[in-house]
């Protein structure tokens, strides 16, 4: 598969998604510049795939991701594809979730998609064009009670891929959202930990979310990545300000199982 070779990627996020969409780029021949603030998830993504560079970075901080795209135009010399997968899931409604928690929770989901963005498509521009696809999440469209921060980053999202569509669609840059359902990824395993305690039964939980969707499971982060790297590619070259729901049926779903 060499959908991506002479291309450029940079992906936010080094854990669950974010890793499979790295290594999917990667396999697809692109040249591959990881962010991410896990040293665990940093250190194993470099394992998985040597020739991805990854590159310790706080996403919310400007300083840190002007510092990556410098880089990235130094080591590659430009840039095709952004994937903004970074993400953290506080939990807790307006009240209970403290003020600087919901802060950065926005400055992580959302914010970062501005930096990105605000350093990244002057080198898309240069090159002619590119593609940026951000992970949102199902709960920008039907969301459960408890997770005020997290719903209204990812309803952000949704938002912002419908501005900057329109804001790059005369640079040939496209842009779009995925929005996953239940999907095996760190951030997962916190929800099981949260609602089953911290000795939670993984493998047990998931099961449990999985009966939610229709197709009876939770999907798997290289399934997301599969349709990550579709939206990138020239195979999706009519589609942008759109937002593509990966989720089993759930959403189609919600109020009957």
């Amino acid at each position: 598969m060499a959908d991506f070779t002479g291309k450029v990627a940079l992906v936010t996020g080094t854990t669950g998604i974010g890793r499979a969409v790295a290594l999917r780029l990667a396999q697809g021949g692109a040249s591959v510049m990881a962010l991410g603030i896990d040293d665990a998830g940093n250190a194993a993504l470099a394992d998985a795939n040597g020739a991805i560079h990854v590159r310790r970075t706080d996403v919310a901080d400007p300083s840190q991701v002007e510092a990556a795209f410098r880089e990235v135009e130094r080591r590659f010399g430009g840039l095709d594809v952004i994937v903004n997968s970074a993400a953290i899931h506080p939990y807790g409604d307006a009240v209970s979730t403290e003020p600087a928690t919901f802060l950065r929770c926005l400055a992580v989901n959302v914010g970062s998609i501005h930096l990105t963005a605000h350093w990244g498509v002057p080198l898309m521009r240069a090159r002619g064009g590119g593609a940026i696809v951000h992970i949102s999440s199902v709960q920008g469209h039907a969301c459960q009670p408890g997770v005020a921060a997290y719903v209204a980053s990812k309803g952000a999202i949704h938002a912002l891929t419908r501005a900057m569509a329109l804001d790059f669609a005369g640079d040939k840059i496209r842009v779009v959202s995925v929005s996953p359902g239940s999907v095996r990824t760190p951030i997962l395993e916190i929800a099981a930990r949260t609602f089953d305690g911290p000795d939670a039964d993984i493998d047990a939980a998931f099961a449990r979310f999985g009966a939610a969707h229709p197709l009876g499971r939770i999907g798997e982060p290289e399934e997301v990545a599969e349709l990550v790297a579709f939206l990138a590619s020239p195979r999706a070259g009519f589609i942008t300000g759109s937002d593509h729901v990966i989720d089993g049926g759930l959403i189609a779903g919600i109020g009957v199982r």
